[in-house]
């Protein structure tokens, strides 16, 4: 019976797989209306995954808080702050202004104080890296790291000539871009890499063996 069962997940999978690849190359009605199908049903059970990721985050939380372990504050105040977010966007809506002016009130200010946090965590680790390790990949590493700096922040004399226009640009729309989108092709031939040993039955991450 487990065989059988395994036997039958890799049916369907490998199913599914090929009606939804077909379906972007074949325009049969059939087929594009089959994958739509499919494609709703992963996009329930995304969310699915998700609210059941938020209700175990808030069981560890409450445990946190129960046990009174170091921090559970803050657990506090994540799960209020979830449980009012939530409901609010839930009964009003996310295009109502109380939503729009937590997000801007809170969200963005948390999204760039953890961007300064960055900020100082690279010129700390540039810092540390010339103490410790003084060679070509270090001195690449720090004089990027003070060119995107100078750059970008708001300097008392004002900007520095030929770093705020020609130089930052240079290096994180074309250097920095392009390695962003060689790792995006990284990341994408495994996936595709992955999709195939999938819907061939080399890899049965849905419990069959």
């Amino acid at each position: 019976m487990k065989r059988f069962r395994g036997i039958f997940s890799v049916m369907i999978a490998i199913a599914a797989g090929l009606l939804v690849l077909v379906g972007y190359f074949i325009e049969i009605p059939i087929l594009l209306k089959l994958r739509s199908i499919l494609l709703g049903w992963a996009v329930i059970l995304a969310a699915a995954a998700l609210f059941v990721g938020i209700i175990n985050m808030l069981l560890v939380h409450r445990a946190k808080i129960k046990s009174k372990q170091k921090g559970s504050i803050y657990s506090l105040v994540l799960m209020i702050s979830l449980v009012i977010t939530l409901g609010l966007g839930l009964v009003l809506g996310t295009d109502h202004q109380i939503v729009n002016l937590i997000f801007t009130s809170i969200q963005l200010p948390v999204e760039a104080s953890l961007l300064a946090l960055l900020a100082v965590s690279l010129a700390y680790a540039s810092i540390r890296l010339l103490r410790r390790r003084l060679n070509l990949l270090s001195i690449v590493f720090i004089v990027t790291a003070l060119i995107i700096l100078l750059g970008t922040v708001p300097l008392p004399f004002g900007e520095i000539p030929a770093l705020g226009d020609t130089l930052r640009p240079f290096f994180s729309q074309v250097l920095a871009a392009g390695g962003a989108r060689g790792i995006l092709i990284g990341v994408a031939l495994g996936v595709l890499t992955t999709g195939l040993r999938v819907l061939f039955g080399a890899d049965r991450p849905y419990g069959g063996k």
